[in-house]
This record gives C-alpha cells, sequence and structure tokens, in this order.
C-alpha cells in the first residue's frame, strides 16, 4: 500500500513556474513507477509525465514537453514535477499516481492515485 499526498499547486501568471511535490509513505517507493496526471473541469484525466523507479527514463506528454520536468528522490520517498512558461491551458487538479506496471502513460496501469492539487494559470 502506498499513499500519496501532493502539494505546491497554486495560482501563478501566464510564463511563470510552479514545483508540484508529492510524498509516499511506505518503505517501497523506489519500487514504483511514478506519474503525474491531470484533470480539467470536464474532461478527462491526461497523462502528463512519469519517471521510472531509477530515474533512468522519464516520459512526457506532448503538450508539455520542454516545459516541465519530472524527477524522484528516492531517499526522500518524493517526486516532483517542476512546470515552467506555464500557460492557461495547463491550469487542472494535478494527481501523481504510482504503478508497480511498466506502462507509465497508460493510466489504468496506476494502482494508487494521491487527492491532487489545484493548478491555476491566469492570462
Amino acid at each position: 500500500q502506498v499513499q500519496l499526498a501532493e502539494s505546491g499547486g497554486g495560482l501563478v501568471q501566464a510564463g511563470g513556474s510552479l514545483r508540484l511535490s508529492c510524498a509516499a509513505s511506505g518503505h517501497t517507493f523506489s519500487s514504483y513507477g511514478m506519474g503525474w496526471f491531470r484533470q480539467a473541469p470536464g474532461k478527462e484525466r491526461d497523462f502528463v509525465a512519469a519517471i521510472n523507479r531509477g530515474s533512468s527514463s522519464t516520459y512526457y506528454g506532448d503538450s508539455v514537453k520542454g516545459r516541465f520536468a519530472i524527477s524522484r528522490d528516492n531517499a526522500k520517498n518524493t517526486v516532483y514535477l517542476q512546470m515552467n512558461s506555464l500557460k492557461p491551458e495547463d491550469t487542472a487538479v494535478y494527481y501523481c499516481a504510482a504503478t508497480s506496471g511498466y506502462n507509465y502513460i497508460r493510466k489504468s496501469d496506476y494502482s494508487y492515485w494521491g487527492q491532487g492539487t489545484q493548478v491555476t494559470v491566469s492570462s
């Protein structure tokens, strides 16, 4: 069992930056692939970024490539999402998730989810 808690969301102007954090409970954090997803009002929950267990591979959705960066610190049981050059269309609730599988893009492969943190980008 893994419990996840996101933090770092808020209101930012277009072009600004935010860093989201996701703290995980338990002693097996390093055995999970970690991902970030987001959901805007009335829309599906979409893939944003993911990182494998040893941080050797990262994956990004097309809309955030070159602007967002995912990282993790297994000693701190934490995964991060650095978001730069934010746009109003990045406004959403951001969720972190953990998977014991190896398909990091498919949300159905993630077994554990946080409660989400709101990110609002004003124009």
